[in-house]
């Protein structure tokens, strides 16, 4: 893919990706609600300017050029199969009466519908400006956009470690307006990270800032790979 642009990273506030993507020589933003690692270059509500592009008033999308790339990174515990159906269930909250569990159940679908509803508006700008954007979201069986979106992933990567990050986490990738390249910059080189225990979490912490954290490693690898195509003298090429 050329990108002729700049590429844009809607809910980024590490800078992860968009440092490698300086190194490599293009000019790269980051835009988020939140600014906790001093790296987001865009502090606003990214949610607002969804709606304000859609309905076709001024927005962010309206400095951004058929050249530019845009790489979103969204918000994903709605949509993830391996969290949401135990929120959907009455077994969960048992310390909880049952029209009290239902009323629960009942927040969380009406949470889940508004991001699906602003995903799909962030789609409409995108197609509507002819804009090229990736969307990343966490994979899983049972996931809520297999049989409830406009298209399947273009890329699942089913090991992000392989490429040098510190979680395994499959992570799925959708294209609009452009097409992947495909690599081989494998760099099974990392310890996984287990985290544990986390206030107003289960498990591992599937979604928590911490978890949702990516190696720089993993960002170069991945930019080279699927966006640019580009080639790189790295010790392990071949996938074992």
């Amino acid at each position: 893919m050329e990108i002729k642009g700049n590429v844009h990273l809607l809910f980024e506030q590490s800078g992860t990706f968009k440092n490698e993507f300086k190194k490599l020589g293009y000019e790269a933003l980051d835009y988020d609600i939140q600014n906790n690692f001093g790296e987001t270059d865009n502090v606003i509500d990214l949610f607002n300017e969804i709606e304000l592009g859609y309905e076709g008033k001024p927005s962010i999308f309206d400095n951004i050029s058929k050249d530019d790339l845009i790489i979103a990174f969204f918000p994903c515990v709605y949509f993830t199969g391996s969290s949401n159906p135990l929120e959907f269930s009455l077994c969960t909250h048992k310390n909880l009466s049952i029209p009290e569990r239902i009323t629960k159940i009942i927040k969380r679908s009406q949470e889940r519908e508004k991001l699906y509803e602003l995903l799909l508006k962030l789609c409409s700008i995108v197609y509507s400006k002819n804009l090229r954007l990736v969307f990343e979201n966490p994979y899983s069986t049972l996931h809520f956009l297999d049989n409830n979106f406009l298209k399947q992933p273009d890329i699942i990567d089913k090991n992000r470690m392989l490429r040098g990050d510190y979680f395994k986490k499959p992570t799925a990738y959708w294209f609009f307006n452009c097409e992947p390249t495909y690599g081989e910059s494998y760099q099974n080189d990392k310890v996984q990270k287990i985290i544990r225990n986390l206030p107003g979490g289960r498990g591992d912490g599937l979604c928590s800032e911490e978890r949702s954290m990516i190696s720089h490693d993993y960002a170069r690898n991945w930019i080279c790979d699927f966006i640019l195509g580009k080639s790189q003298d790295l010790p392990q090429q071949k996938l074992f």
